[in-house]
């Protein structure tokens, strides 16, 4: 499958145009479950027109009623925050064309001007998810030269085109998330940089000012960034990373539904293996959890629990791995401002003790990253506005009110 190229006119546009800079961004929050996950018919087909309305968001993880009323985007500029990352499921444009794409595409238009219009910039995010695998990101697993991946490259042109009528001074164009291009090292193929270089060369064939957020592979990690060759750089060009590490903390849940994984302290100073599978125990008597299923559990358990204590995970360790990412970019004539931690986040432990870090080692961990990006100069992006799960800057259960707390530190308003 040959690549795409820009038209000689638009090519020959760019060798003489002057990029802008990247949109300016600090602090942002990310919304993913207005525009991801695509409503479905029963035969597995997108509904028509594509896409969630705002009512049908907000009473996804709770009552509408719980809601205040008012814009939701205005309170989030209340909030502090001047932008928001939007993650767009890429499902419905990939299975449409023509006329009906541009009918998905007028929906986003309107949601991307409805954020613009609060006083906020918006980093449009395709966020590819696995419920119609072909039009999620399998279709660009192929390799570099799939058809999956031409078709998918073709699709962000357009949507490239949508966002420049929209206004490049209030948004960026982030193609990828979290793409699994794996082994994660120098081993792995090219294919991912080619992807990457490519898609950039798609976008810049629309437009020199629209700014381009790129990704490396291996998860959207560090890893992939360190790994990745910004010989595609321009000045209007960001650098994401995601930081969920280490994972063993930030994602503390059991693959069983009822099982628990909880407790784990930051920094790991602040506690031992002893007191964490203490709490476990203490969490699981309250649940009313047999001796035997107990047991079970803290077998499963004593192997992450150990291994995060042996590795100390603390603030020396948080710096070193951020400094990575701030080191790649210098050692490539990138400033590290143009840099951009698009996730960080943390599971908040739920009542019953079943998953997550309690509230205060929460707090000093997204306290911890967030100074280390701050300390660089880059913008960072907290996951997310609303979810049941946890991670989110609106309280998980009743009442739709702000986490008071994850928002001082955050340094969005005073501790309380």
């Amino acid at each position: 499958m040959k690549r795409l190229a820009c038209v000689a006119t638009a090519c020959l546009a760019l060798t003489s145009a002057a990029f802008a800079e990247p949109i300016a961004l600090r602090r942002g929050v990310g919304v993913h479950d207005w525009l991801n996950w695509s409503p479905l018919n029963a035969d597995g087909s997108y509904r028509w027109p594509p896409y969630r309305d705002e009512a049908e968001w907000l009473a996804g993880a709770r009552p509408l009623e719980d809601w205040p009323d008012g814009d939701q985007f205005t309170r989030i500029r209340a909030m502090g925050f001047d932008f928001i990352r939007l993650s767009v499921d890429p499902g419905p444009l990939a299975a449409s064309e023509g006329a009906e794409r541009r009918e998905a595409l007028d929906v986003l238009e309107a949601a991307v001007r409805k954020v613009t219009a609060a006083g906020l910039k918006v980093v449009f995010n395709l966020h590819g998810v696995s419920q119609v695998p072909q039009y999620g990101m399998d279709m660009i697993y192929g390799g570099a030269d799939s058809a999956g991946v031409a078709a998918y490259r073709a699709m962000v042109v357009e949507v490239a085109q949508m966002l420049v009528a929209v206004g490049v001074g209030d948004v960026a164009i982030e193609p990828y998330n979290e793409p699994a291009y794996y082994p994660c090292d120098a081993s792995g193929t090219e294919d991912w940089q080619t992807i990457m270089a490519d898609t950039v060369a798609d976008i810049r064939a629309v437009s020199a000012d629209l700014t381009v957020v790129a990704t490396g592979a291996c998860g959207g990690s560090i890893t992939g960034l360190t790994d990745l060759k910004p010989d595609f750089d321009d000045p209007n060009l960001l650098y994401s990373f995601h930081m969920y590490e280490p994972h063993s903390f930030t994602h503390q849940r059991s693959d069983d539904p009822d099982g628990f994984a909880s407790g784990l302290p930051w920094p790991a100073s602040e506690g031992s293996p002893e007191q964490a599978i203490a709490a476990l125990r203490a969490h699981m008597d309250a649940a009313g959890i047999d001796m035997g299923r107990q047991a079970r559990t803290i077998v499963e358990l004593q192997g992450v629990v150990a291994e995060y204590f042996a590795q100390d995970w603390g603030q020396p360790q948080l710096e070193a791995r951020i400094g990575e990412a701030v080191a790649w970019a210098e050692a490539h004539d990138v400033a590290p401002q143009r840099l951009f931690m698009g996730e960080f986040g943390a599971i908040l432990m739920t009542p019953d003790g079943r998953m997550g870090a309690f509230n205060p080692d929460r707090l000093r961990y997204l306290a911890a990253v967030r100074a280390e990006a701050e300390k660089f100069g880059f913008p960072w992006s907290i996951w997310e506005y609303s979810n049941p799960y946890g991670m989110s800057v609106i309280v998980p259960d009743g009442r739709a009110v702000p986490d008071t707390d994850l928002l001082a530190v955050l340094g969005l308003i005073p501790a309380q």
